[in-house]
């Protein structure tokens, strides 16, 4: 692994085999266990597709956390689930990516040629919303265990009152009604646990039927990834395995070819 910073994000790197020149793929994590870049990188370290890797962190996560903790985010999820925490993430998110990409193409041997995106859980939203409200060219996609609508996560925390404005917000991040706006982008491989949040896991379905996109069902997986904490590097368990020969498989069909 290697790490560093694009334009102020912080992102842990995995060459492909042999290192030099080829494709990119750029990740977001979940805020669930692997919820750090660190971590999704160990969990999901996709080691055969031959491309740069690049897992980005996520706002106030890994090295971005607030006096090296979680309570920062989780006073945000007390305050307000949505418009303090999951729709400013996902927004600051994607307002930071075009930045970090150049800086990442400055120091890495990725050329300029079309990416690959991944996100989990809330990662996921961020490269659906890359996918449907961005210009970056992308040559493949995929979500595991996606906040594919917002209103179903909003939903894990309780009852919430919407004003307007939180409406409008919520309305914003549910990618089913968007997917006009992903049809044709990219690729895009939906993977899924069985056992993941049942609304969740029905978003992840709706958005297949939606696009006509590939679906890969992961029996027996849950929402996370890894276990709690999820901070820190930490051995792959079977079923992100799973996953991870998944995600190998779909990106090594679909990125292009080594950058000049």
């Amino acid at each position: 692994m290697m790490t560093g910073t694009a334009a102020g994000v912080p992102f842990t790197a995995l060459p492909p085999t042999g290192g030099g020149p080829a494709p990119l793929l750029v990740t977001w994590h979940m805020l669930d266990a692997p919820r750090t870049d660190a971590a999704f990188a160990a969990a999901l370290p996709m080691h055969e597709v031959p491309a740069w890797r690049v897992h980005l962190g996520m706002p106030m996560c890994g090295a971005r956390m607030v006096d090296g903790s979680t309570a920062a985010v989780e006073a945000l999820m007390r305050k307000d689930p949505l418009m303090s925490f999951l729709a400013p993430f996902v927004r600051q998110a994607v307002d930071e990516f075009p930045a970090a990409l150049d800086s990442l193409r400055t120091q890495l041997p990725v050329g300029t040629g079309p990416i690959g995106v991944l996100g989990g859980s809330l990662g996921g939203a961020v490269t659906l919303q890359v996918l449907a409200g961005t210009d970056i060219p992308i040559a493949a996609a995929a979500v595991v265990n996606a906040a594919v609508r917002m209103r179903s996560v909003v939903d894990l925390f309780g009852e919430y009152q919407y004003d307007a404005e939180s409406a409008r917000a919520v309305d914003d991040l549910d990618f089913v009604a968007r997917s006009n706006e992903i049809a044709n982008r990219a690729p895009l491989l939906v993977v899924s646990g069985e056992l993941d949040h049942p609304a969740l896991r029905a978003d992840a379905l709706d958005l297949v039927d939606a696009l006509g996109c590939e679906l890969r069902s992961i029996p027996g997986l849950a929402h996370p990834l890894a276990d709690e904490p999820g901070l820190e590097p930490a051995l792959q368990l079977p079923l992100a395995r799973t996953v991870d020969q998944a995600l190998t498989t779909w990106f090594t069909q679909h990125l292009g070819p080594v950058p000049s």
